[in-house]
């Protein structure tokens, strides 16, 4: 069986089955900006710094095992489709605000 043919994007870009100890940070890093990413643009609220430090350990804690599983299944492709989704959804709400703003002034 060939291993390579399985890998997901990420995992493949990152050569982890060539190198994998250096393949698995790059990965595990890239899903901790992802995380970071989607969580900013559509979950996150206004906390207090304590609260905010918890929240992030337990989304790197959770990283851990999207990490392993991110070498065969799509995780990564998954957080930047959601990602992509989010920035379409805050440029949209952005645009409609500023249109609103504009005809109340009219």
């Amino acid at each position: 069986m060939n291993v390579t043919e399985h890998l997901s994007f990420f995992a493949s870009l990152y050569k982890v089955d060539e190198n994998p100890e250096m393949g698995m940070w790059l990965l595990y890093i890239t899903f901790i900006a992802l995380s970071i990413l989607v969580y900013k643009l559509g979950f996150a609220l206004k906390l207090p710094v304590l609260k905010s430090i918890v929240i992030y350990i337990f989304l790197i804690l959770g990283c851990t095992i999207l990490t392993f599983l991110g070498i065969f299944l799509p995780v990564g492709e998954g957080l930047v489709v959601a990602a992509l989704i989010l920035i379409i959804y805050k440029i949209r709400l952005h645009n409609q605000k500023k249109m609103e703003a504009e005809q109340s002034k009219s």
